[in-house]
């Protein structure tokens, strides 16, 4: 077994031992393990918590005055409403691999853990590896002290007259303090301090810099790209020498960054069911437990808590827009995104969204045709994304898509769709070429027209990667990491340079 994935001392009490989880052999042995943050990464309550939310959010709210009157009760009521797909937790494989191990030298396993007997039962039979379960059943909530006596009462009834414990909880350290030999999950600094008993550590993969790029990957700096639509109104309106609106508008997009990021967060955290039955997003860092759930609300607070500081620096008008778009996009992300064409019209709205932010920070407004323009535009955009997804699952024989409000077999009509919404966006701006707005901004109309080939190519081609299934994430994104799309981008820019020159 590698280094990495062995049991090793956590102090210098315990530096002489072989590094291992070992049993004495001359006599019955018994290992009691806790789940949450030991056995899992995650806390299946605080889980169970999201989803419920997710489903119903007034029974989530009984539920959370349940457990602030009765813990065991509140979580035997959730227990009994949701459920998590026992196969996709995110175990931890390093002592996992341990307690294989001890079980091959004939060590008893017991789950001991404060989850309700349904979940902890449910874990127990997805893994095969424990002899025995207690957990809470409704009147006792098997933490602490409980858990110790629950132990010991174990203890006595199948004839061990020691036990060893492996555990990650503050709660559970009279269990310690009793325990043979104690075992936790990654340093355990902290216990070893607070018991008498030796205590070794299971040495995890991840370290404290692992947490760092999680947290990095959680508030997706990529998708930040979206946002330079704040500029929009600005460039188009001409306004290239105003130092005092491009300092505004460089604001707003650092606000609506910090927003689209907490509201990343939101979405993660309400979507870590069916993210870890997707073959990307499973890697997401409350899916795959990079992060504890727990992490998520002061993310999002801090986040939200300083753009909304500073949008008192720009116009009221603008914090309205930054508001309405918290509002859309976090309802979005709970409810409206499980909602068969509402989530994309959604999606298409919060990028015309953007533009207005643009608008009210640099007080520059906008026109209709962009307006209009826009919807199209992004709607296409939205309708590739999901079209996407749909062809993936299709030729994994799926049958419904979790999490979202359709079926495998929607994804011929969402064909139909989006190509033509895409074309239509490009109709509104041949449309414009012709208006009065034009011939006021532009002298040579002509460079204009040949933007609407270059438009209607990207369009095209980005259909054509979605059927190919090579757009494997937002067609922004991939715009932003493809060379042709920075080619079409750069083509746009000279002919739009073009078109205004005298």
């Amino acid at each position: 077994m590698h280094k990495s994935d062995s049991i090793h001392a956590a102090n210098d009490s315990t530096a002489s031992n072989d590094h291992t989880i070992h049993t004495r052999q001359d006599q019955k042995s018994v290992l009691f393990v806790d789940l949450n943050q030991t056995l899992l990464k995650t806390s299946l309550l605080n889980e169970g918590l999201l989803l419920a939310i997710r489903i119903r959010l007034l029974f989530a709210v009984r539920v959370i005055f349940s457990l602030l009157r009765d813990r065991a009760s509140g979580k035997q009521m959730l227990a009994e409403k949701v459920a998590p797909d026992y196969s996709r937790l995110p175990f931890r494989h390093e002592v996992i691999r341990e307690l294989v191990s001890l079980k091959e030298q004939g060590t008893k396993l017991v789950l001991a853990t404060a989850t309700d007997r349904r979940w902890a039962t449910g874990v127990a039979s997805e893994l095969g590896l424990f002899d025995d379960v207690i957990a809470s059943d409704g009147n006792t909530n098997l933490s602490g002290s409980r858990k110790l006596a629950a132990i010991e009462e174990f203890c006595s009834r199948d004839g061990f007259a020691k036990f060893d414990y492996l555990g990650n909880s503050r709660a559970d350290l009279p269990v310690f303090e009793h325990a043979t030999k104690a075992y936790t999950v990654g340093p355990g600094k902290w216990l070893s301090s607070s018991t008498s008993t030796p205590i070794q550590s299971i040495q995890l993969v991840d370290t404290a810099a692992d947490r760092t790029a999680s947290i990095l990957k959680l508030i997706r700096p990529l998708q930040w790209v979206k946002n330079l639509l704040i500029f929009a109104p600005i460039l188009l309106a001409h306004e290239f020498g105003n130092i005092e609106k491009w300092q505004s508008a460089i604001l707003a997009f650092i606000l609506f960054s910090l927003c689209a990021s907490a509201v990343y967060v939101i979405n993660d955290l309400f979507d870590i069911e069916s993210d870890r039955h997707h073959p990307r997003k499973i890697r997401r860092p409350f899916a795959s437990g990079a992060l504890p759930v727990t992490w998520g609300p002061p993310i999002v607070l801090v986040l939200l808590v300083v753009a909304l500081f500073l949008a008192v620096f720009l116009p009221f008008a603008f914090f309205g827009v930054l508001t309405a778009y918290l509002i859309l996009t976090s309802t979005y992300s709970m409810w409206l995104k499980r909602i068969a064409i509402v989530d994309v019209l959604v999606l298409s709205s919060l990028y015309a969204i953007r533009i207005i932010a643009g608008s009210a920070a640099t007080e520059v407004p906008i026109s209709e045709w962009l307006m209009a323009f826009s919807l199209f535009f992004f709607l296409s955009l939205a309708f590739a994304k999901r079209y996407a997804e749909l062809r993936r699952l299709a030729d994994e024989e799926a049958r419904d898509v979790k999490g979202r409000g359709y079926e495998v077999a929607d994804w011929s009509l969402i064909e139909s769709i989006g190509p033509t919404s895409g074309y239509l966006a490009v109709l509104v701006f041949a449309l414009y070429i012709h208006s009065e707005e034009m011939y006021q901004l532009y002298a040579n109309g002509w460079a204009l027209w040949l933007v609407c080939p270059l438009l209607l190519y990207w369009i095209t081609r980005i259909w054509l990667k979605a059927n190919r299934q090579q757009l494997t994430e937002d067609p922004i994104v991939f715009a932003v990491k493809d060379r042709v799309s920075w080619l079409v981008g750069a083509l746009i820019m000279v002919l739009a340079l073009i078109s205004r020159s005298v």
